[in-house]
């Protein structure tokens, strides 16, 4: 049996002065599906697409290229807007060499408290799947783990935190980009971030 390489993320977190919303995914794709040096990199993840119907009404807002999202674009957006970026693995085995994270297998997840402790602005952390869900889920204190478009509390390093489930960005999520903006819209409105 042939043993799998572990993967260390490729992406130090992304976390601006202002940030007030932690945006959590599980772990990039393989570097060959990246269309720019930055979160969601992937052309078919449609993170971005959501953002920019949600903030621009144009869900080309932060296409660079057909092929390609804009760095530059989506960093100044998050710098703008709050929004600090990362993941919830450090370090992974790809199970089956994809981006699927039914095949991640997570060797160190991330330590939140470390993360949370230098954004102290921070209210919230939102999470775009369900092995984003399980993996920190498990390194947080006791929390009740939120229904897709919801959110729960929770309390660490002394302040507490709105922890929000929304749905994937991922294409094999089978909604359609439109519902996924939706659900992502009422929780941008609920942490007045606009």
């Amino acid at each position: 049996m042939e043993k799998k390489e572990v993967e260390q993320h490729p992406l130090g977190f992304f976390l601006p002065e202002n940030t007030k919303l932690l945006m959590l995914g599980s772990f990039p794709p393989p570097l060959a599906r990246w269309s720019m040096n930055f979160y969601y990199p992937n052309i078919q993840n449609d993170m971005w697409r959501i953002l920019g119907l949600i903030f621009y009404h144009n869900k080309e807002y932060f296409l660079e290229t057909k092929k390609a999202f804009s760095e530059e674009k989506a960093k100044a957006f998050c710098r703008e807007k709050g929004i600090g970026i990362g993941d919830t693995a450090m370090e992974v085995i790809r199970l089956k060499g994809n981006a699927s994270d039914n095949f991640l297998q997570v060797v160190t997840p991330l330590n939140p408290a470390e993360v949370l402790a230098k954004i102290p602005a921070c209210e919230a952390i939102v999470v775009t799947g369900q092995k984003a869900m399980d993996t920190l889920i498990a390194m947080l204190p006791p929390v009740e783990e939120p229904k897709v478009g919801s959110y729960s509390r929770f309390t660490l390093l002394g302040r507490v935190f709105r922890l929000y489930r929304m749905p994937s960005s991922s294409r094999a999520y089978p909604k359609p980009l439109e519902e996924k903006a939706a659900a992502y819209k009422v929780m941008f409105e609920e942490l007045d971030i606009s």
